[in-house]
């Protein structure tokens, strides 16, 4: 199968090409290097070393997993996509490429318009390109779990039944996205829906959680590493806590700490993409996936990784809370659905607690580094009061 990864140079994009080419399949690469580029501007970068595209391409060769055929250019430019999809018209498309952290998106209206532009326009492009070119070929599109919010009942896979005034539907789920960020991604949605039902494409939507994690049986045996980020703006709230236990600071928890959100594991993020890649819809199916294995509120997350550096580095690991410098519930039910990935035969292999432990060894190895970048962990992006550049 010929798969187009978009955002191949991203923190799930080059595990799922590793992954796809040691299985077998043919790879074509896009993407933009957005994010070495926005991580930069804000003083930060991987704590984990990563290549260059030009020297992960010859890596892959070198390690027998062969060659990519890489596009470096934005899929917000049509006529970019367009070229890319008629010279490889790919079986598969996997659409990583979109400005993906909330924090960025609520630093001002620049960045809030680059976010909706970007990442809407990016997906609109690609239907069409899809539509024009290779209308039976499948569209997996990662989605997150935040644009569901944390509404007070249980949260199914994409739609439920509804009953109203004697009557009844099957409908999509109601988004509440706490972010422009995660706004951009329900509008996404919506736009894949309206595709599939007026030109059937096959369309697979991921509502993926918190993806964590440094290592993936691949990025072990060829040691490739992906990106591992830990500033404010670009890293998860796991990755900042495992990194400020590593260098022996408070762990910086936002408010109250009892928000709760989903979580798996980098290699069962990619086994997960990898099944929805190799199982793909029926012609003309559009299908949503809620893709995480279990749900931790920040409080949990700081005592798991202070509990771990405590065994590992013999030191007590103090737990600060900051004001929350985003607008969202603190205390709330969570309960999403999570059947469909299983009903194809995933099974997950790993979990948070004994994960949470090889996360510190590999940001202890690097922590000259994570040493020179904590300036940038504490939180300075404030949802209410961010103001246009």
């Amino acid at each position: 199968m010929k798969v187009a990864i978009l955002g191949i140079d991203g923190y799930i994009g080059w595990p799922l090409a590793l992954r796809l080419l040691s299985r077998g399949h043919e790879v074509v690469g896009v993407d933009s290097l957005y994010t070495r580029k926005r991580v930069a501007e804000v003083n930060s970068d991987s704590v984990t070393p990563i290549l260059s595209m030009e020297d992960r391409i010859k890596a892959l060769e070198e390690n027998g997993l062969g060659r990519i055929k890489f596009y470096k250019g934005d899929v917000n430019d049509p006529d970019f996509l367009y070229r890319v999809v008629k010279e490889t018209k790919p079986d598969t498309f996997v659409h990583l490429a979109e400005q993906r952290s909330a924090p960025y998106s609520m630093i001002g209206l620049s960045q809030a318009r680059e976010t909706l532009m970007q990442n809407m326009g990016g997906t609109l492009n690609l239907v069409y390109a899809m539509k024009d070119i290779v209308p039976k070929a499948h569209l997996l599109k990662l989605g997150t779990m935040g644009e569901y919010g944390t509404p007070n009942i249980d949260i199914p896979e994409g739609f439920f039944n509804v009953k109203y005034n004697g009557r009844e539907d099957y409908l999509p789920f109601p988004k509440f996205a706490g972010s422009w960020y995660h706004w951009s991604k329900v509008h996404d949605t919506n736009n894949l829906m309206f595709a599939n039902r007026v030109w059937k494409l096959k369309i697979t939507d991921v509502m993926q959680g918190v993806v964590y994690g440094t290592q993936t049986s691949e990025i072990n045996k060829y040691n490739l590493y992906t990106r591992f980020d830990i500033d404010e703006v670009w890293g998860t709230a796991l990755n900042r806590f495992c990194t400020q236990a590593v260098l022996g600071y408070a762990l910086t928890a936002y408010g109250k700490g009892n928000q709760r959100r989903g979580f798996l594991s980098l290699e069962d993020s990619i086994k997960c993409l990898t099944l929805g890649i190799e199982k793909e819809p029926e012609e003309g199916e559009y299908r949503v996936y809620n893709q995480f294995d279990e749900h931790y509120s920040i409080n949990e997350l700081t005592e798991l990784v202070a509990k771990r550096a405590k065994a590992l580095f013999n030191r007590d690991v103090e737990i600060k809370h900051y004001p929350n410098p985003r607008v969202e519930k603190e205390d709330h039910y969570y309960n999403p659905e999570h059947k469909k990935l299983k009903e194809l035969g995933y099974k997950p292999s790993r979990n948070l607690p004994e994960d949470i432990e090889s996360i510190l060894k590999d940001v202890y190895k690097f922590r000259e580094k994570a040493e020179n970048l904590r300036s940038v962990i504490e939180p300075k992006t404030v949802w209410e009061k961010s103001k246009g550049n």
